[in-house]
């Protein structure tokens, strides 16, 4: 039999990290962390624009720190420092481009349950399993079928952006404003989104807004869904349920994402309401195995909740070790 860890925590986030360094705290040895990215906070990384606000009471959520892991406001740059530190000064043993396929309990020689964790070719096997990938991990992607002749020029991130481009930015959550009010300073900025105001973001991304549509310095486009995009000679047209189509130079859809629930339930996971079923330590239906960070939550985000979720797990399988 390969290794046997006592803990496989499978995603860096900062819920996985803070499994990983709490556990290691409480004394619990052979912990592996898998990312499946090139390094831990992939989605902060992407997803966020540089030096993006990072709040600890995240949305005005006021969350009280239950570990040894003390996180404050800072910066997406500050905030990634932070997460480097904490692995550097703990043995956490992070293993990146490490995509899990699978998880399989078991039952050894000694009748000790276990789990194998596939990884490409790669078994791992470990007596707990926290899964901690976020939402963002697989962002949302709209209904209607995105042109092949077109990827280069639609896409989830600011990645590709270079500036002097006309630009549509999808969506109204904090992501998407963020990623319009950026942009406007390098390029000619619209935001689409299907209700009429921008209710979900959080009061400073309603205030950059506002003030933004008010100054001329980006076109909202309000109240108006869209329904499909071509190919216009390079370009991409966007028609719009009872408006005239227009074309821009690049789309960006910033709508969300959504719990990977394929991965979740060939693991065995059961889902209600699109969330893991776990109880008050984490613990899915599967003895073992535990769910923690946005993937639990209702709208997903909190740094802090995540920071707590791994403090919880830790103690409880500390107390079974």
């Amino acid at each position: 039999m390969n290794h046997m860890y006592n803990l496989a925590i499978i995603g860096a986030g900062p819920a996985g990290i803070a499994t990983a360094v709490e556990s290691y705290m409480l004394g619990i040895r052979d912990i592996v962390l898998l990312e499946k990215d090139v390094n831990h906070n992939s989605t902060i990384r992407k997803y966020y624009k540089e030096n993006k606000r990072v709040d600890k009471d995240w949305k005005g959520q006021k969350v009280e720190l239950d570990g040894r892991i003390y996180f404050v406001d800072g910066t997406k740059e500050s905030t990634l420092d932070f997460f480097d530190e904490i692995i550097d000064n703990h043995s956490v043993e992070l293993q990146t481009h490490s995509e899990v396929q699978s998880i399989v309990k078991k039952t050894d020689v000694h009748e000790q349950e276990y789990f194998e964790v596939s990884v490409g070719e790669r078994v791992i096997n470990a007596r707990y399993v926290v899964v901690t990938i976020g939402r963002m991990g697989k962002p949302n992607k709209p209904e209607y079928k995105i042109p092949p002749s077109l990827k280069k020029k639609v896409g989830y991130t600011l990645e590709g952006c270079e500036g002097g481009e006309s630009v549509l930015v999808v969506g109204g959550g904090d992501s998407a404003i963020e990623y319009a009010v950026d942009l406007a300073a390098l390029n000619e900025v619209s935001i689409c989104y299907r209700r009429e105001t921008f209710r979900r973001a959080n009061p400073t991304n309603q205030r950059n807004i506002s003030n933004a549509i008010m100054h001329k310095e980006l076109q909202a486009i309000l109240g108006v869904d869209i329904h499909g995009v071509e190919d216009d000679a390079g370009r991409v047209k966007v028609l719009f349920n009872e408006k005239e189509p227009m074309s821009f130079d690049r789309v960006i859809y910033a709508i969300g994402g959504t719990t990977p629930s394929a991965f979740l339930a060939s693991s065995g996971i059961k889902e209600e309401d699109g969330k893991p079923v776990h109880d008050e330590n984490y613990e899915t239906n599967i003895s073992g195995l535990f769910v923690a960070g946005d993937i639990t939550q209702e709208s997903g985000g909190s740094i802090a909740l995540g920071l707590n979720h791994g403090y919880a797990i830790a103690c409880f399988i500390q107390s079974k070790v």
